[in-house]
C-alpha cells in the first residue's frame, strides 16, 4: 500500500494515531490539573514503564492536555548534568514560562516578585552573573540566593506558582527520563512540590521514567510516596492490543483479517512501540486494504531487522566488552530478572567483582532492579536480542592493577 498513507509511527516518543489503553492515566492528569487549579491538593504522578511502552508518548498528551486547560507547560528530557547546568536548565525554561504567563509590560507586583526571585536563582549559576545578562531583573534578597538546590528552587516555584495563580492560570513541569536526574536534582524537585502543595498552589511536576523511579523518589524525600502516584504502564492486553495494532488501519481504510491480528499480537506481545514497527512493516507489503496473515508473515524479517538495527543494537553499541559479557549472561538466564549471584556464576566470577559491571548498567538505563539482588533487563525482548547478537559468551579476562616499582632510595 502507498507508503505515504501508511498510519502507523515507529519512532522514539512519536504520538500513534490512536492512543490506547492509557484512559486511566489521562483521566488522573485532568483531575489533577483540575483539583490545583481549584486550590485543592491532588498526588501527582511519575510514570514508569521498560522502554517502549509509551512513556514519553503519554507525556505528549499531558502536554497537549496542559495547553488547552491554559497552563504553562516547562518540559525536557533529563540528563546527567550537573546541579550548576540543571540550575541553568531550569532557569531558561522557568524564564520563558513566566514571560508566556505574561509579558513584562503587564506583570502585577507578583509577576514582578517572582522575576526578581527568578534572578537570584539565575546569579547564582555564576558568581559573575553571566545568566542574568540578558534579564535585566535585579534579584531578590534573601530568596533563590540560599547556595542550596533545594530551598532555591522551592523559592522559584512558590513565586511563579503566586503570579500564575493570580492570573488564574497554573505550570506543570513535565520531565521524562527521570532516572537520569541527580539525587540533589530530584530531591529538589520534590522538596519545591511539597512547599507548592502546602502553600495550595497551582504547580505541579509529572515525570516519567525507567521502573527504578518510585525507589529512588522515595530514597530522596521519604514523603515522596505521599505526594505522587507511580503508575506502571506496560504492554497492552486483549481488545487494547488489537485496537492499537487495527485502529490506525481503519482510518486508512485497511482491514486486518482476525488471525492476521492474532499472529501481530504473538509477535510483538503487545508492547507498544513493537505494535508500531510491525503495524508499519506489514502495511509496506500488504498490497490491498485488507490485510491477510501472509502479510503479517512476511513483514515479519523486515521488523526483527528493523528492530535489531536501531531499537536494540543502539542500547548494545554503548556497552563496554565486559557489560556485553554481563548482558549475555542474562540472557541466557532468561527473560526474568535474574539474580546476581547466578550472573556471575554464568561468567566464572564472583558477583562482588561484579558489582561495579552491574551498577554502570542500572546507570546507563540498561537495567533496573525490581528486588534487592535482582536485575532485568529496561528493553523488552532485549535478552532475546543479546542471544543473537553475540551468540558465544566471552568473558574478557579480569584486568589487575600493576604495582608501583618502589621508589629509590
Amino acid at each position: 500500500m502507498d507508503s505515504i498513507d501508511n498510519p502507523y509511527t515507529p519512532n522514539a516518543g512519536a504520538s500513534p494515531e490512536v492512543l490506547i489503553g492509557r484512559e486511566n492515566q489521562i483521566g488522573d492528569f485532568r483531575v489533577l490539573l483540575q483539583r490545583l487549579g481549584r486550590g485543592r491538593s491532588e498526588q501527582s504522578m511519575i510514570v514508569t514503564g521498560l522502554r517502549g511502552v509509551g512513556k514519553t508518548v503519554l507525556l505528549n498528551q499531558f502536554r497537549e492536555i496542559a495547553a488547552d486547560s491554559n497552563w504553562e507547560v516547562v518540559e525536557f528530557e533529563a540528563s546527567k548534568y550537573d546541579d550548576n547546568r540543571f540550575r541553568q536548565a531550569m532557569f531558561s525554561q522557568l524564564k520563558a514560562a513566566l514571560l508566556r504567563l505574561s509579558p513584562r509590560t503587564r506583570w502585577t507586583e507578583r509577576g514582578q516578585r517572582a522575576a526578581e526571585v527568578l534572578s537570584s536563582f539565575g546569579v547564582a549559576v555564576d558568581g559573575q552573573g553571566t545568566w542574568s545578562l540578558s534579564w535585566d531583573i535585579p534579584p531578590a534578597e534573601g530568596l533563590a540566593d540560599h547556595g542550596d538546590l533545594g530551598l532555591d528552587l522551592t523559592d522559584v516555584l512558590v513565586a511563579i506558582g503566586e503570579a500564575a495563580a493570580e492570573r488564574k492560570q497554573g505550570l506543570v513541569l513535565l520531565i521524562d527520563e527521570v532516572q537520569f536526574l541527580r539525587t540533589s536534582q530530584l530531591e529538589a524537585l520534590i522538596q519545591a512540590i511539597h512547599k507548592t502543595v502546602q502553600r495550595k498552589l497551582p504547580v505541579t511536576f509529572v515525570g516519567a521514567g525507567l521502573p527504578q523511579i518510585a525507589e529512588l523518589a522515595g530514597d530522596a524525600k521519604s514523603y515522596a510516596e505521599r505526594l505522587f502516584k507511580f503508575p506502571k504502564i506496560d504492554s497492552l492486553e486483549g481488545d487494547d492490543a488489537r485496537k492499537a495494532l487495527t485502529e490506525p488501519a481503519a482510518g486508512e481504510g485497511a482491514v486486518y483479517d482476525s488471525d492476521a491480528v492474532d499472529l501481530a499480537i504473538e509477535i510483538t506481545r503487545g508492547y507498544p512501540y513493537f505494535i508500531q514497527e510491525l503495524g508499519y512493516q506489514v502495511w509496506t507489503v500488504a498490497t490491498a486494504n485488507r490485510i491477510h496473515l501472509d502479510d503479517v508473515q512476511m513483514a515479519r524479517e523486515a521488523y526483527d531487522a528493523k528492530l535489531d538495527s536501531s531499537f536494540f543494537r543502539v542500547r548494545l553499541d554503548r556497552a563496554t566488552p565486559l557489560q556485553t559479557a554481563y548482558m549475555r549472561a542474562m540472557a541466557e538466564l532468561g527473560p526474568r530478572a535474574q539474580k546476581a549471584s547466578d550472573v556471575a556464576r554464568i561468567m566464572g566470577r564472583e558477583s562482588t567483582q561484579l558489582g561495579p559491571t552491574r551498577a554502570e548498567l542500572i546507570e546507563m538505563g540498561l537495567l533496573y532492579t525490581p528486588e534487592h539482588g535482582y536485575a532485568a533487563f529496561t528493553v523488552p525482548d532485549f535478552d532475546q536480542f543479546i542471544l543473537r547478537a553475540v551468540p558465544v559468551l566471552e568473558v574478557p579476562p579480569m584486568q589487575t592493577r600493576r604495582r608501583k616499582p618502589p621508589e629509590a632510595k
